[in-house]
């Protein structure tokens, strides 16, 4: 399999989890207003306000998150006079890539890891921790370099924002439907008494849904891990520079203690040492990334 159909496939495979994600989240909030009697119309416009609310949260979110997530992570913006080396290596590959020059941030931790954050590619930025600087070769580097910018490029900051957004939105109403029903006492208004059927529904969504968006945005979270891999290795025309360093991250045993579960699926490797993935039946589902031998395995097999 050549990196332009990775690409594809899994670019493909990205846009239909989002389309099905779209999908679930007015359907969760059509059964919950289906529930409390309104008719159809009524019903699939409270969704479409629902969906509006949460593209609002979106807005201010897109201005904020990137400041938020370095701050959280405790990262320190450096200049070209700080590193010389790293920013040549990511001056070259925007060239390669066509790309504006990220803003460059370190962690002062020894734990091997990075991640990129950022609206849009104008104003992006990567952030190195102490401990792959030193820990990886200059190809090594290099490819881990190339994948945070193919995040970049492939605007994920952007659409993992959205997702997480979409995916609070839901906690929140399945957490409102449940407080209500168990409260209401069967108070609601008799002109609108809910529909049996839709209230049993609205119930089972109510436990159900906001597992099933978290598993969607572990989903979306794999698959642009699997993108950003295939790009990268594009962008360096060297996909076994990346795989190494996977490989080398992926064995170092000590836990980033910047990280936490809020901004573990930024990172190019689960930076929680400490918590096993998931293995056997449910392999992968409630994995912010793929298994480090499958994405090894892709790239090895890149031509």
């Amino acid at each position: 399999m050549t990196a332009y159909t990775q690409v594809s496939s899994n670019r493909l495979k990205t846009w239909l989890i989002m389309f099905f994600f779209a999908f679930f989240v007015t359907v969760v909030f059509y059964v919950f207003a289906s529930a409390y009697g309104f008719d159809a119309p009524s019903a699939l416009g409270i969704s479409g306000i629902a969906l509006i609310i949460a593209g609002i949260m979106n807005f201010f979110s897109y201005y904020t998150s990137d400041k938020l997530v370095m701050a959280i992570s405790g990262a320190k913006q450096i200049q070209k006079k700080d590193n010389p080396d790293l920013f040549r290596t990511v001056e070259n590959l925007c060239i390669a890539s066509g790309l504006p020059m990220p803003k460059i941030y370190i962690i002062e931790d020894t734990a091997p890891n990075a991640f990129a954050t950022g609206r849009d590619p104008k104003h992006a930025a990567i952030a190195f921790t102490g401990g792959i600087l030193s820990k990886l070769s200059k190809l090594e580097l290099e490819g881990v370099t190339a994948h945070e910018l193919s995040h970049v490029g492939n605007y994920d900051t952007r659409l993992m924002t959205i997702v997480s957004i979409l995916v609070g939105t839901v906690a929140l109403a399945a957490d409102f439907f449940l407080r209500i029903s168990f409260y209401s006492r069967g108070d609601r208004d008799n002109d609108r008494g809910g529909n049996a059927i839709f209230l049993a529904l609205g119930l089972v969504m109510a436990i159900l849904a906001p597992i099933i968006a978290m598993l969607i945005q572990l989903a979306i979270s794999r698959k642009r891990e699997f993108l950003a891999d295939a790009f990268g290795a594009l962008l360096t025309r060297n996909p076994d520079s990346l795989a190494d360093a996977l490989l080398k991250i992926s064995k170092d045993k000590e836990p980033l203690e910047a990280a936490n579960k809020a901004t573990a699926h930024l990172y190019i490797t689960n930076p929680l040492k400490n918590q096993k993935n998931a293995i056997g039946l449910f392999a992968n589902l409630f994995n912010t990334h793929p298994q480090i031998d499958q994405r090894v395995k892709a790239l090895r097999a890149m031509q």
